[in-house]
């Protein structure tokens, strides 16, 4: 197993172990999946993936709809997609993803976390080389599946690393950024019984740390995912 599968072993999940940050991060996905591909999910394979991704925290089927209505007025504020990049006490990568209508105000909040916690925001690319986005779905782990003909059958689709999450009963499955179209269409049209699809941040390097620096790190972490705008925040803390 790689490093897909250490990063999500020991991965802390506290955001979206918060059920109303979890929905405001899903409902922001859906505005923004159908003002770039329209309301329909069967034409639209990024906002179907998200639906799936809503379906598997139990939000609300009226909340879903909600969303996508809202999304298809005129009146809904665009949102934008910012990356913020900088480094955490002792040396910590930190990468933070948010969706915002207001950029001036997020990036000035973002600041401002760093800096009360011992950190330093930095400028867009600077941590290009410590973190790799990658593609992962989520699908039903069943007897039938066979790990090692799975990982054979999906490599030529983009996959790079497939592993079996026992206590979840999912199996996970990374691929290249650019791969997830056609991931998604693939394990549609043969008929996995798909939880989830996402993109995540992977670290190629790990920093180990003392338990007082861990919580010097954290702090920083913690005040980040409080934010409204903050959808998802990375880290090499090993």
């Amino acid at each position: 197993m790689g490093r897909a599968f250490e990063f999500r072993k020991a991965r802390k999940m506290k955001r979206w172990g918060m059920m109303a940050k979890t929905f405001t991060r899903i409902g922001k996905d859906i505005v923004m999946a159908v003002k770039s591909g329209g309301a329909d999910p069967t034409t639209n394979s990024r906002l179907r993936a998200i639906m799936q991704n809503a379906k598997a925290v139990n939000m609300p089927k009226d909340n879903v709809e909600r969303a996508i209505k809202r999304a298809s007025s005129k009146d809904e504020a665009d949102y934008k997609e910012m990356v913020y990049e900088g480094y955490a006490p002792h040396g910590v990568a930190i990468l933070v993803e948010c969706t915002t209508d207001n950029p001036t105000r997020t990036v000035a909040n973002v600041r401002s976390y760093f800096n009360k916690t011992g950190g330093s925001l930095g400028t867009s690319g600077m941590l290009d080389f410590i973190f790799e986005r990658k593609s992962i779905f989520k699908i039903t782990a069943d007897p039938k599946i066979d790990i090692e003909e799975l990982e054979l059958e999906l490599i030529d689709f983009g996959a790079d690393e497939i592993f079996l999450d026992e206590e979840a009963g999912l199996i996970n499955v990374y691929g290249e950024f650019t791969a997830f179209g056609a991931l998604q269409k693939h394990l549609e049209e043969k008929g996995y019984e798909l939880k989830g699809a996402d993109f995540e941040r992977i670290p190629n390097d790990t920093k180990q740390l003392t338990e007082e620096q861990v919580a010097d790190v954290e702090k920083l972490i913690e005040k980040l995912e409080e934010d409204d705008d903050v959808q998802n925040v990375y880290h090499n803390m090993g």
